[in-house]
């Protein structure tokens, strides 16, 4: 059986540094964490902050998620969802 993504969140923490983006990150995660975990879900965490690219990839990794970093340009996009079913919006 194939999950399906079936909505993706962008959470702009553009302008904010660590930690401030990290714990906005990880509240996100953790209030998302049942569609997350069903795989119903991605969210996109954009940041134009290179220290929270390193730190949320890390932490939401940690945490046992697929994560895949994009640069947008002015911005990257950090989508994190249930291992293996990250896909493009």
């Amino acid at each position: 059986m194939t999950e399906q993504i079936e909505k993706s969140i962008d959470i702009d923490v553009c302008g904010q540094i660590c930690p401030s983006s990290l714990l906005t990150a990880l509240r996100e995660v953790n209030n998302h964490k049942k569609l997350l975990r069903s795989g119903q879900l991605q969210l996109n965490i954009l940041t134009d902050n290179h220290d929270s690219i390193n730190r949320i990839s890390e932490a939401t990794g940690n945490m046992g998620y697929s994560v895949k970093v994009k640069d947008r340009g002015n911005h990257y996009e950090i989508s994190i969802a249930k291992t293996s079913v990250v896909k493009n919006f």
